[in-house]
């Protein structure tokens, strides 16, 4: 008589599977180097702000929203941390490129230098396509100051929110939102809240981080803008004048303004 298998080990195999993130080689045809590698919320992020630079939306079914939904059911389970992004999101990146062919629009999504979707583009000449703060459509490849948050959510995502960085997201919301005062419940009071709570709490696996806060700012800024080299000035200034060593952070909101300023400034000498 066949010996009955325990149900204990069965159990286990089980939650072992259960207990495995999503990863790239699930969703994606891509290499062995990437393809062991969990999805994770600021990788999703990443490749999110990139479709949203060139196509001016997340494509419903796209790599984004495939990533979007694999990060959040990985965070969910518990598999990883919402503010993680994965060596394949910080080194080798997320890009949207586009091309035109016979007067058709080609999008091809890549992670690193693996393709990952190519597909002609159904609306190539949106007569109503909203640019969110954009002002023209001379504007439409300009990086703006919520994907230059999104980006330092990405670079720093691990880092607490100190009073430092508060000060620069408020400077930052403030400038794409062409106010002067931080808008009640808007990023830049939720994360002078986060950063006062952070020094009341000595763990540092609690505290809040970049990543908490900036993952989505593009979807909660109430208006945005291309980010100007001007716009870098004060938001550095904000954050220099708020450190205690006077200095910016590594990857964090100032550097990212200024990236993205550089950026717009060097496509508007190429045009």
């Amino acid at each position: 008589m066949a010996q009955e298998q325990p149900r204990h080990g069965v159990t286990e195999q089980d939650q072992q599977q259960q207990q495995q993130p999503i990863k790239y080689g699930d969703v994606f045809l891509v290499s062995e180097d990437i393809c062991n590698k969990p999805i994770a919320p600021l990788d999703a992020a990443a490749m999110q702000s990139a479709e949203n630079l060139v196509i001016g939306q997340t494509q419903k079914g796209g790599p984004a929203s495939v990533m979007q939904s694999a990060a959040t059911k990985n965070v969910q389970a518990g598999v990883v941390d919402r503010g993680f992004a994965t060596d394949v999101g910080r080194h080798q990146g997320m890009t949207v490129t586009q091309t035109m062919v016979d007067g058709q629009r080609i999008i091809t999504q890549s992670i690193g230098d693996q393709v990952v979707a190519r597909y002609v583009d159904p609306n190539p000449n949106p007569t109503q396509e909203k640019m969110v703060g954009l002002p023209s459509a001379i504007d439409r490849d300009a990086v703006t100051i919520g994907e230059a948050l999104e980006a330092s959510a990405l670079s720093a995502g691990n880092k607490p929110i100190t009073r430092t960085d508060a000060a620069a997201i408020q400077a930052a919301e403030m400038l794409a939102t062409k106010t002067n005062k931080t808008p009640p419940g808007g990023l830049g009071a939720e994360a002078q809240s986060a950063a006062l709570r952070n020094e009341q709490i000595t763990s540092q696996v609690n505290k809040t981080t970049l990543g908490d806060i900036l993952m989505d700012a593009t979807q909660r800024l109430a208006d945005d803008k291309p980010a100007t080299i001007q716009d870098a000035e004060k938001v550095i200034a904000a954050e220099v004048r708020n450190d205690p060593k006077l200095a910016t952070n590594l990857g964090g909101v100032g550097e990212s303004v200024a990236a993205a300023a550089r950026m717009n400034q060097q496509k508007l000498k190429e045009t």
